[in-house]
């Protein structure tokens, strides 16, 4: 919508180009109300005009996407790892031969374990089939121990996890290796976890990065994490997540009329303020930019009942105004557009009127000539 405003601007400054005192877009407060208003009634949405002044130039800068904000991923508290189907434990009865798993220690083999089945069981000796999934390992020791005592002298049993099978968490997106990634007995942060897939690609939008959890998902802003320590966005994941890194969206603003090299900007990864965005494609036209005229179009969203454009005016006739500048902000999308003086509309009606009233006053001269002849 500001780019169709400023075709419409630049049209209407082209049938008034003859005019004196006109320029591109009203610079002074009484001619701007009458062209805003017929302006608004065209495009069918609401205009204002904000005069940037030391008072009010930063009440208008946006926050970031997120404000750098903690997630609202619910944490996790400590991290305990629950056995799970298909994992593999590893038991070790001390002192008792007869109830090495197969393949163990006393063979120089690895040891086999036993999986956990479908049914969240395994099968011990003079226990039988025994409960496993959603237990610690250490309530399965503790289980064993009580079962065995029947049959052993105080046992002395100790149950890790061998194989890790039954937890995982997906990464996707813009990380170099995308995988699944199985959890362990150590709790895996989000940083851990796009580190294991490679780390981040330069495409990648680490403020974006979403978790998916119990079919919700969740905005995660990790490089808040990474720059500004913000510990809740880098979440301990659980089983089931599945994190996506975005590709990272370009955000351009864009500068026309009286500046040195009309152009876009790159404002993807950085903030940029409106004197930088000047600076950066050269600066106002000298000689032919009207300093009072530097406007930043930008729209806001719904108005009083109408779609809203917000027209930011600087008058930048002293240098003290470029300091202004500095604390006003400019957002994606925004267009920047610095008029023409008024004198530079004489300029071109002289220039283009000389040579043909040279060419007249030429065949005037000539006809006077054979007149008198």
């Amino acid at each position: 919508m500001c780019i169709r405003l400023l075709v419409i601007l630049a049209s209407s400054a082209a049938l008034v180009s003859c005019s004196v005192g006109r320029t591109d877009f009203p610079i002074g407060l009484q001619d701007q109300t009458s062209t805003i208003e017929a302006l608004g009634e065209e495009l069918g949405r609401e205009i204002e005009i904000v005069q940037l002044t030391p008072q009010n130039a930063s009440a208008y800068n946006i926050e970031s996407m997120d404000a750098r904000l903690p997630t609202n991923l619910p944490a996790l508290g400590v991290w305990n790892y629950r056995v799970g189907v298909g994992d593999v434990l590893d038991i070790l009865a001390w002192n008792h031969e007869e109830l090495a798993i197969p393949g163990g220690a006393a063979d120089n083999l690895p040891r086999v374990g036993l999986r956990v089945q479908t049914s969240g069981t395994f099968f011990y000796p003079y226990v039988g089939e025994t409960q496993a999934a959603g237990l610690l390992p250490s309530e399965i020791r503790q289980n064993l121990r009580e079962s065995l005592t029947e049959y052993i002298t105080d046992p002395q049993i100790e149950v890790r996890v061998a194989g890790y099978n039954s937890q995982h968490v997906s990464v996707t997106g813009e990380v170099k290796s995308p995988r699944r990634h199985a959890l362990t007995a150590l709790p895996l942060t989000l940083l851990e976890a796009v580190d294991a897939a490679g780390g981040l690609t330069e495409q990648a939008d680490a403020r974006r990065v979403t978790v998916r959890r119990n079919q919700q998902l969740y905005n995660v802003d990790l490089e808040a994490f990474l720059e500004l320590g913000v510990s809740q966005n880098n979440p301990v994941l659980q089983d089931g997540d599945v994190v996506n890194v975005p590709e990272l969206e370009k955000r351009e603003a864009f500068l026309l009329g009286q500046i040195v090299r009309p152009s876009s900007i790159d404002i993807t990864k950085e903030t940029v303020n409106l004197t930088q965005a000047l600076t950066r494609v050269g600066g106002l036209r000298e000689g032919r930019a009207d300093a009072r005229g530097v406007f930043v179009f930008r729209d806001t969203g719904t108005g009083t009942g109408a779609e809203k454009t917000n027209v930011f005016q600087l008058n930048a006739q002293t240098p003290v105004a470029f300091l202004l500048g500095t604390q006003f902000e400019i957002q994606p999308q925004d267009v920047i557009y610095v008029t023409t003086l008024p004198v530079q509309k004489w300029n071109a009606l002289i220039t283009a009127l000389l040579p043909t009233i040279r060419g007249v006053s030429t065949l005037d001269e000539a006809f006077d000539d054979v007149e008198r002849r």
